[in-house]
């Protein structure tokens, strides 16, 4: 039995040697290259070859008899790299990374005492770093293994490095215990991480840790390119740019799924809309007024029943609490809405083109206009000038204050990305982006506990992000298209949902007949009603 045991892994061995070497060669080897590398009978070599293609692990090319790593091999590499997928989350980051800088930039993981390479962007130099996907390198030397010894917790931290071989792969590499701890911990407070041509000579690296909202530490992404265009003074500026771009990675990142929120979403019987947008509450309603943009009229609803209460003759495109009622934007101008629907002339208000708005503190009016080639999201003043802001290179699909006035956050639907912006800070920071699979970000609501929801038109569903941008909750809805969100009941303990109709399929709406109507969600945190026009 013991040399039954020991044959098997005999065998074993050959079969993995014959894959390290397939592995390791670009083009494939023919039968005759690996028997000379590998120095295997040709009739043990031709067995395991079999065995190999069958199970999936390789694959011959009839055509140029060679043979290449099957399919199988790559989905073990997905598997064990995906839950969910690292290299698609970091896909669109190291794009605008290499876009950024013109280098190449790469995403990896740790491997043992080791970083294994999982992808990389070619920088747009002739002259450019070039390590392959799937090249393994020590972890004290390269930018992306000190990034990720910095995040992990300091005990096994400093376990891997009492472990690791500090070996001078260039005159510059640390070979000192003393030193690379020292490093690791400057890495930890700055968030970045250096290679100072450590391991290739006249090569420099800015790198930064992948860490999941688990606080799981699940690789690293670099920028690379050679010391006289990566100069010491462009990698101080660089770093910051490369640890948000890891942190927002790794907020797309979870061991598990969000959990569902144990708020259920229930329909409010009444009237469906084609479009329907903007759900406020009205205070002087006492009701949730909002309102069906394409077969243009107000509603109002509360938990009991839904009902139109104005019609308009022009399409609506934007509507905002206000004391008396709403304030409706049509291409006639600014109307207000009274809650017993009366329609009157509302003068005073800007009128500007503009992609979405909302109140901000002390009811002073926000929206997002055309600034050249760019966008500016600002303050608007009652003669339509603009006070100040931020600019973007996309459009805001959807405005919404904290509480405390100190936050705007804004989300983009072209990209699937919300921001968000503080006063008194000139820079918009990205906390999330949602891949167009899941749906388009429509409508944004801030709760009291720093939550904002948004709506995923095209994915039957509203999300909730922590205010670090990590998905904290999904609540699922029978429609395929809810348009926008809004707190309301008097103290905010309601999330209201519209949604829409007119671009549903006949085959969907055959699955979701309840499309276009407005659906509330109880047992969620109490909701930031937003101030109206005026207070």
């Amino acid at each position: 039995m013991p040399a039954k045991a020991a044959e098997g892994t005999a065998s074993l061995d050959k079969a993995l040697d014959v894959l390290d070497v397939v592995g390791q060669s670009a083009c494939g080897l023919s039968q005759a290259e690996l028997a000379e590398r590998l120095a295997l009978p040709r009739t043990t070599l031709y067995r395991l070859l079999g065995t190999l293609v069958t199970r999936g692990l390789l694959r011959r090319d009839p055509q140029r008899r060679i043979y290449c790593l099957g399919f199988r091999c790559f989905e073990y590499a997905r598997t064990a790299y995906a839950m969910p997928d690292l290299v698609a989350a970091a896909g669109a980051e190291l794009r605008a990374l290499r876009d950024m800088t013109g280098e190449t930039t790469y995403l990896a993981t740790l491997d043992g005492l080791e970083v294994i390479a999982l992808e990389r962007i070619d920088g747009a130099h002739s002259q450019r770093s070039n390590s392959a996907v799937g090249q393994r390198k020590p972890l004290h030397c390269t930018s992306q293994g000190k990034a990720i010894l910095s995040a992990l917790p300091p005990e096994q931290r400093d376990a891997m490095v009492k472990d690791l071989h500090l070996t001078a792969v260039t005159p510059r590499s640390i070979t000192d215990r003393r030193r690379l701890q020292a490093e690791l911990r400057l890495t930890a407070t700055r968030g970045w991480s250096i290679d100072d041509e450590e391991i290739v000579l006249g090569v420099r690296c800015c790198g930064a840790p992948i860490v999941a909202a688990d606080g799981s530490v699940r690789g690293a992404i670099s920028v690379a390119g050679p010391a006289f265009r990566l100069t010491m003074e462009r990698i101080e500026l660089l770093g910051p740019e490369v640890a948000e771009a890891a942190r927002r990675i790794g907020a797309q990142l979870s061991a598990a799924q969000p959990p569902q929120s144990a708020g259920d979403a229930t329909v409010v019987p009444g009237e469906w809309a084609f479009n329907g947008v903007a759900p406020c509450w009205s205070a002087a309603a006492d009701a949730l007024l909002w309102a069906d943009t394409l077969a243009p009229a107000i509603h109002r609803a509360n938990m009991a029943a839904d009902s139109v209460i104005a019609q308009l003759e022009q399409p609506i495109q934007a509507l905002l609490p206000h004391g008396r009622g709403v304030a409706v934007l049509s291409t006639e101008g600014w109307h207000l809405v009274t809650p017993e629907g009366q329609l009157q002339a509302l003068p005073g208000l800007p009128k500007r083109r503009v992609s979405a708005v909302c109140t901000g503190p002390g009811g002073t009016f926000w929206a997002c206009i055309a600034d050249g080639e760019r966008w500016r999201v600002t303050e608007i003043a009652d003669d339509g000038r603009a006070l100040g802001g931020w600019r973007l290179s996309e459009p805001a699909a959807a405005l919404a204050w904290d509480g405390a006035g100190e936050t705007l956050y804004l989300t983009a639907s072209a990209s699937g990305t919300l921001y968000s912006a503080r006063a008194g800070s000139a820079s918009v920071r990205r906390l999330a982006t949602v891949p167009k699979g899941s749906g388009r970000l429509a409508g944004l609501a801030v709760d009291r506990q720093g939550g904002v929801w948004s709506a995923l038109r095209d994915g039957w569903s509203v999300v909730r992000f922590e205010a670090d941008g990590s998905l904290d909750r999904v609540v699922a809805l029978p429609v395929p298209c809810p348009t926008d969100v809004g707190f309301g009941g008097n103290d905010g303990d309601t999330l209201f949902v519209t949604s829409a109709r007119d671009a549903v399929t006949r085959e969907a709406l055959d699955a979701a007949p309840l499309s276009g109507r407005l659906f509330a969600v109880r047992d969620v945190p109490r909701g930031v009603l937003p101030v109206a026009l005026g207070d």
